[in-house]
């Protein structure tokens, strides 16, 4: 126990000093990106990192309540509208999941050893953009490789967390849709019962036993209070900044050295293929800029391959529509999760009943 504790403490001074270097550097999301960084770096050396899943949810939690801040009245009334647009998402996020897929299915997966059915389900759910643990078990149940599925949407997160924001930096695309919480003054008492509310709403989810409680519970709670106009405190900067450094520390130690010398080739087609999902989803959102006419930034963000917290935190940290991108995100989220094993099922029956 002591020995994990200072393996904990020592990959929180990593990650602080990682965090604190990349902003002294001037780049993109330090609070993110240095801490993932040198945690993989370090973990694919072969050092002992960790981080505990308390922590996580914790971070979690806060980053969902700053995000829910963004929420308020006028704002909601703005994304009403936008319905069908959050439509056209999931429908593209399903398309990009098949299509990623498919291309790790035929440059991926020859020379690995497993069954047809094993080598499809392998592949179709390394490629659904979704969440990497619930990617995973769904993978599980349909008897792929699940140590594939998970390092590819491992490595997926890793290059959308990294390369979009330093893409945006170097197209300039930031503080163009700028949107701010509704309460912006730090209130601690009401923090307080904000951050109660919220770690209420995270107990509820999970009691219930839906995905991702310690984010959906606490981003709806909030979401809740602000588009009624219950405006409590606004989050301090520097526990969205801590939170930050947990999310990026979780990213990064899921890189071992043991995983890169699996299967190399599998690692570059995911790579690859995730390069390309950006690019193909860059296109896609442009083209829904012209339809709509709303920053191209923030439709990156709500259409990019990552997950929820990393691209609202982009958004947050850029000034670069936090709601929209939020609700977008969660929206494709909870609909992939409901519709990719039915889907599955669907398309590859034959395989499966072979």
């Amino acid at each position: 126990m002591t020995r994990y504790v200072f393996r904990t403490l020592a990959t929180m001074a990593l990650a602080l000093v990682a965090a604190l270097g990349w902003s002294a550097l001037a780049l993109p999301l330090p609070w993110m990106i240095g801490p993932l960084l040198a945690t993989a770096f370090v973990s694919i050396a072969g050092l002992p990192v960790s981080s505990p899943i308390p922590l996580r949810n914790m971070a979690q939690w806060l980053i969902a309540t700053s995000l829910g801040l963004y929420f308020t009245p006028a704002m909601t009334q703005l994304l009403l509208p936008l319905w069908w647009m959050v439509l056209l998402a999931i429908a593209w996020a399903l398309v990009l999941g098949l299509g990623l897929g498919w291309f790790l299915h035929r440059f991926g997966l020859p020379g690995l050893e497993g069954t047809a059915r094993a080598r499809r389900a392998t592949s179709y759910f390394s490629g659904t953009i979704g969440g990497a643990s619930e990617m995973t078990l769904l993978s599980e149940r349909e008897g792929a490789r699940s140590d594939l599925v998970a390092g590819a949407h491992s490595l997926r997160m890793l290059v959308v967390t990294v390369c979009i924001p330093f893409g945006f930096t170097w197209a300039g695309l930031h503080g163009m849709d700028a949107t701010v919480p509704g309460m912006r003054e730090v209130r601690w008492p009401e923090l307080a019962v904000l951050l109660g509310a919220s770690g209420l709403g995270c107990l509820v989810i999970r009691a219930l036993g839906w995905v991702n409680p310690w984010f959906i519970g606490a981003l709806g709670t909030t979401m809740a209070l602000s588009a009624s106009g219950i405006q409590l405190s606004a989050m301090p900067p520097e526990l969205s900044s801590a939170a930050q450094l947990v999310i990026g520390i979780s990213l990064g130690i899921r890189f071992r050295r043991e995983f890169l010398g699996q299967a190399p080739r599998w690692i570059a087609v995911a790579v690859l293929g995730t390069v390309l999902s950006i690019a193909v989803s860059v296109g896609f959102s442009w083209t829904m800029v012209q339809l709509t006419g709303l920053n191209l930034g923030t439709l990156i963000l709500g259409t990019a391959p990552g997950g929820i917290a990393e691209m609202a935190i982009t958004a947050k940290v850029l000034q670069l529509g936090v709601p929209l991108v939020t609700a977008f995100q969660v929206c494709r989220l909870i609909a992939v999760l409901l519709i990719v094993a039915p889907l599955y099922r669907w398309l590859y029956r034959h395989e499966i009943s072979a």
